[in-house]
């Protein structure tokens, strides 16, 4: 007998969005699943749709489920980073021994070729020289004005080693660029099987042409990119964010940025958005686009194949591919 399976997001469009119809017959096929029957919240008719359920799929604007909510919820298979937003009380769940699953990795990899386009667009300082050319109408003088630029033996910094990261470092490896990387967990012996050279976060920031964020917001990693640090960056050096906007003193880039000596692709900042009136929206040397990088458009459907294999792994009796422990450390 197929379990019945159940999905829980906000809005209950993103069904539609992250599944194609090819993969809800799958799903189907699978489990026991209506999808047109979303739970976005826990009222009366969340909760019995979620009765006798033994599979979620759970999406971003999910409901906390509580152990009353599904007392027969075996298996939480996650489309985003991580599972356990969906739950209330996860260690009572762990109790329980729910078997949870994310899309963590699959999400990475839309982000890394996001950061590895703006690497490769910033050592040819395409924002600028693309700017200049809209304004003087004319080509450039390659010889005499473009000399500066290219990829060929740059230095590109990783700071973290997020899954994304370590994507992002497998993207870079066909180029002709130097790899360093800064991460407290970062030991020679892994290093050398990344393929990177480890350096302290000091040698990442001022060695690099372009520095690439990929560390986690903790108490220890909010501002960790001060004013200190953004000063030592190589003149005409890029600073790219994917990560988080608390993980850079704003202010301080900003500070940098009006000297003109730095650039700035930003995919994230802090707030978001940045108000009307921010700074950062005006300065010709700062790229923004609106947290772009992460899965969209067609690349949700990655996350929607991804789920329904964790699915079949799970009917099937096999692990979860990309597992999550709930209760405790992910």
């Amino acid at each position: 007998m197929r379990p019945k399976a159940v999905f829980a997001m906000s809005p209950g469009s993103l069904v539609g969005q992250l599944f194609t119809a090819e993969m809800l017959a799958e799903l189907q096929a699978l489990a026991d699943i209506d999808p047109g029957v979303v739970v976005t919240e826990l009222d009366d008719a969340g909760r019995a749709a979620l009765e006798g359920a033994e599979i979620v799929l759970g999406g971003w604007g999910a409901p906390r489920i509580a152990v009353e909510d599904a007392p027969a919820l075996r298996a939480l298979v996650y489309l985003g980073g991580v599972a356990v937003t969906c739950l209330d009380t996860p260690e009572r769940w762990a109790e329980r021994g729910l078997l949870a699953a994310n899309a963590r990795t699959v999400n990475a990899i839309p982000v890394a070729e996001y950061a590895l386009a703006m690497i490769l667009l910033a050592g040819k300082d395409a924002f600028a020289v693309e700017h200049r050319y809209r304004e003087q109408r004319a080509l450039p003088d390659r010889e005499h004005e473009l000399t500066g630029i290219g990829n060929y033996r740059r230095t590109v910094g990783v700071v973290g080693l997020s899954q994304i990261a370590q994507v992002l470092i497998e993207l870079l490896k066909p180029f002709d660029l130097d790899i360093v990387a800064f991460s407290p967990s970062l030991t020679p012996a892994r290093a050398e099987g990344l393929g990177v050279r480890m350096a302290s976060l000091d040698e990442v920031m001022a060695t690099s042409d372009v520095v690439s964020l990929h560390q986690a917001v903790t108490p220890a990693t909010i501002g960790q990119i001060d004013a200190r640090l953004l000063a030592s960056m190589r003149d005409g050096a890029t600073l790219l964010n994917t990560a988080r906007g608390a993980v850079v003193d704003q202010d301080a880039l900003v500070r940098e940025l009006r000297t003109g000596r730095i650039r700035a692709i930003l995919d994230v900042t802090e707030p978001e958005p940045l108000p009307r009136d921010h700074e950062l929206w005006s300065l010709p040397n700062v790229t923004l686009t609106p947290h772009l990088a992460g899965s969209i458009g067609t690349e949700l459907h990655r996350m929607g194949a991804n789920a329904v294999a964790e699915v079949r792994r799970f009917v099937e009796g096999a692990p979860f591919e990309y597992p999550e422990q709930i209760g405790g450390r992910r």
